[in-house]
């Protein structure tokens, strides 16, 4: 099973090494292959303004190689909602200390679907809502292409709307409030067979962290012969 990094301020040294080919693969995935061309830089790292050291990565690590990640942002400061797509939500912007925003969430080509092995995918979501519970967050902002949506309501998020979807560059893109809660955890974790929480915290023992509920699955009772 791969293992889920929480990388903070307070930690990051300790993931330096993985920074690079973490920004080099946000610019293949995001310029090269879905072609959001205003990303583009000449030096092939794709590097934005809220890539700050309030930002929080989670990065999904394989035999030492970066495989997948998601970024998360405190929506007290400025997040790509507030800021670029204001517009996207009608009931003004998110800016609250118990909802951050959820952003560039990728899974490497090779290790996409179920023929890879476990569902990167899967573990990134499950892992992100670990983090929350852990840190007493209620919600997650995100900016997303509405086919995301049945993503989410397949695994059991809860999305709900903030406004209309909108055009652009040929992407239908709209911004949604996710819920954060202990419920969604768990059901994500049954549905991927984890037994216990999955995210690594080196070097944040320090890191204020509320227990978690008990999620282990015991494996049903053998039957008994009838008598």
């Amino acid at each position: 099973m791969p293992e889920i990094h929480v990388v903070r301020k307070d930690n990051r040294a300790l993931y330096e090494k993985y920074f690079d080919p973490y920004f080099r693969l946000r610019h293949d995935i995001y310029v090269k292959q879905r072609k959001w061309m205003d990303l583009d830089r000449p030096d092939g790292r794709e590097i934005d303004q809220f890539d700050t050291e309030d930002a929080v990565y989670l990065f999904c690590i394989d035999n030492g190689q970066l495989i997948g990640a998601m970024r998360a942002v405190p929506t007290l400061l400025p997040t790509l909602m507030s800021d670029i797509f204001p517009y996207l939500n009608l009931r003004g912007p998110v800016q609250r200390p118990d909802v951050y925003e959820l952003s560039r969430i990728f899974v490497v080509p090779e290790r996409r679907g179920e023929h890879a092995g476990p569902r990167v995918d899967l573990l990134l979501l499950t892992a992100i809502m670990e983090y929350g519970i852990s840190i007493g967050l209620t919600g997650f902002s995100i900016v997303l292409e509405t086919w995301w949506l049945p993503r989410f309501e397949k695994c059991g998020w809860k999305a709900r709307p903030l406004g209309v979807p909108h055009m652009m560059d040929g992407m239908s893109v709209m911004a949604v409030l996710v819920d954060c809660d202990e419920t969604t955890w768990q059901s994500l974790c049954k549905q991927i067979g984890l037994t216990r929480p999955t995210l690594t915290w080196q070097g944040l023992e320090e890191v204020n962290r509320q227990a978690l509920p008990d999620i282990f699955l015991h494996a049903p009772a053998a039957a008994q012969p009838a008598q």
